[in-house]
């Protein structure tokens, strides 16, 4: 358990312990649980984590581009 001070633009720093611990690296997802906040560990690159937990005989390069563009696409 750490108590953390809020700078004065309102950041916090995680202990380098603690970010080592959950494997923290980058980016992190925030959510506002109500009573509380929910810090969950974002990996680096999302589309490689997944690379091989499909079963489609694209090549995952192209996958990756279609997934880009549609996002790109529903951003608009």
């Amino acid at each position: 358990m750490s108590i953390l001070k809020l700078d004065k633009k309102g950041r916090l720093t995680l202990p380098k312990k603690l970010r080592e611990t959950l494997g923290i690296e980058g980016k992190v997802l925030l959510i506002n649980a109500g009573d509380h906040l929910k810090l969950i560990p974002l990996p680096s690159d999302p589309f490689k984590t997944l690379e091989g937990t499909l079963t489609i005989r694209k090549p995952f390069k192209e996958l990756r581009k279609q997934a880009e563009l549609k996002a790109e696409k529903e951003a608009l």
